[in-house]
């Protein structure tokens, strides 16, 4: 009888900790981060996602005082170009690599109102290959000029 009173209290621990991780603004839990094949970090699948997917969802913070065209590290953060809004992003997201339009299997979806963005599939990717998008800004951030020389 302990034995399922114990069981059944750990169902409802994993149960209630699922459900606040719906609640949840911010959720990485498909993604890891390790070193990637250039030297730097990257995010990776953590299971097999399908296409369509949400891989990732988080907020953004809006800086103050950042010069994105110099700093790699954060995130455009509205359709003007040029930009003259940055944001850090929440989870895994800053360490998502780019590449081209052929190579992508993600894309960003950001919500400038609400400081919010999504991570989506954009084909199925399996588990251990690493997660990558077009830079929103690659082909006219500074920080990002040799990128687009080998890409």
């Amino acid at each position: 009888l302990d034995s399922l009173i114990s069981t059944l209290m750990s169902k409802a621990r994993s149960l209630r900790a699922l459900s606040t991780l719906r609640n949840s603004m911010i959720d990485c839990s498909k993604v890891h981060v390790r070193p990637d094949r250039h030297g730097g970090l990257g995010a990776f699948a953590a299971c097999n996602i399908a296409s369509g997917e949400v891989v990732e969802k988080g907020v953004a913070r809006v800086l103050t005082n950042v010069d994105g065209n110099e700093n790699p590290y954060v995130f455009t953060w509205s359709d003007e170009v040029p930009n003259e809004h940055w944001a850090v992003g929440s989870g895994c997201a800053t360490f998502y690599n780019t590449c081209g339009h052929e190579e992508a299997n993600t894309i960003v979806e950001r919500d400038f109102d609400k400081n919010t963005f999504q991570i989506f599939a954009t084909r199925d990717i399996q588990e251990g290959d690493e997660l990558r998008h077009v830079y929103k800004s690659k082909e006219w951030r500074n920080c990002f000029a040799s990128l687009n020389i080998i890409m």
